[in-house]
């Protein structure tokens, strides 16, 4: 195999209104022709783990990107999203929407390693998590008997990556309602369309040969009230999947899940004693690639479809087709 190119960390645009996430980079594009408000996002090979960001991992941005589009269309009959054109691999053109102030995470099962996580929380001694309680004796990856919506505080739209902002504090779902975060009715139709989700998710992943042992959704809101699913779904970014196969065996062993998302990559920082304090430390080059391959892996796994390496370097890829990717679906 060829070695791997330089990741794609970030891109500068002649365009309005730019905004950072962690791993993604968006600015305000003109209206569609129905009026639409519409930005133009782009998919960094950017990772982060521990609420941080800690390297580029090759390819990973156009994974997410063509992932998100994928499943985007598979969920239309469920709930709309922001998406209105994929005219790069790395690049969405969406609907303008405001997010809600939660990510909402359903889980099909007790894992994880960070302070968030249902195992992290089990182990520490915690018995009722989330406003849910469990019992004792639970194991690690064990599959829970229903999949558990645990929705979690986010910063702003807008707020830079760079800003410290409150986030990432766990809630009950009616702590959602209680705080004014989320009307009750609209809190109703987020936590319903994401069990729907979630299970559509599992039977895609099981007929892959995975399992979906948990995510992350976001919505949001358009000038007309109208609720959209946003961001990305079921990605290795904002999911767990695990490989079918092996899971029973290596349970049994009280070993890992073999997986295709960043879990391992955030099991080998933690080895290093990183927690998301401090300098992240420099990880093999051994890693990046086994990360880059995984992401690679799922794409091709989830979608059926074989994974086309897009040319890099990206920002000069988009820099120089910008007045095409802009004009694509002007009509909104």
């Amino acid at each position: 195999m060829s070695p791997l190119p330089d990741p794609f960390i970030d891109v500068e645009l002649p365009l309005a209104d730019r905004r950072e996430g962690k791993v993604r980079v968006s600015y305000a594009i003109a209206d569609g022709t129905d009026g639409q408000r519409r930005r133009l996002f782009v998919t960094t090979d950017r990772v982060s783990a521990f609420d941080r960001v800690i390297t580029g991992i090759p390819y990973k941005g156009q994974v997410l990107n063509l992932l998100a589009a994928w499943w985007f269309e598979q969920t239309a009959h469920l709930v709309d999203s922001q998406l209105l054109a994929v005219p790069d691999p790395n690049v969405t053109i969406a609907r303008d929407a405001m997010p809600l102030p939660v990510e909402v995470v359903v889980r099909g099962a007790i894992t994880g390693v960070t302070a968030t996580s249902l195992w992290r929380q089990y182990a520490d001694g915690a018995r009722t998590i989330y406003g849910y309680r469990f019992p004792d004796g639970l194991r690690k990856n064990t599959i829970l008997p229903e999949p558990l919506v645990t929705p979690t505080t986010k910063p702003p739209a807008g707020t830079p990556a760079s800003v410290d902002a409150a986030h990432d504090e766990p809630l009950t779902c009616a702590e959602v309602v209680e705080r004014g975060l989320v009307p009750p009715a609209l809190w109703e139709q987020v936590t319903a369309a994401a069990v729907e989700l979630f299970r559509l998710g599992q039977k895609a992943a099981a007929d892959a040969g995975l399992i979906l042992a948990d995510t992350k959704y976001e919505f949001g809101l358009i000038d007309d009230g109208t609720l959209l699913l946003i961001d990305e779904v079921h990605t290795p970014d904002s999911s767990r999947f695990w490989i079918a196969g092996s899971y029973a065996a290596r349970l049994a062993a009280g070993e890992e899940p073999e997986s295709l998302d960043k879990e391992p990559f955030r099991i080998a920082l933690a080895a290093t004693g990183f927690t998301g304090e401090g300098d992240p430390p420099a990880l093999d080059a051994a890693v990046i690639a086994a990360t880059s391959a995984r992401y690679i892996d799922a794409y091709e796994r989830l979608t059926g479809r074989p994974f086309a390496r897009g040319p890099y370097p990206v920002a000069a890829r988009i820099a120089g087709d910008l007045d095409r990717i802009c004009a694509t679906s002007a009509g909104g």
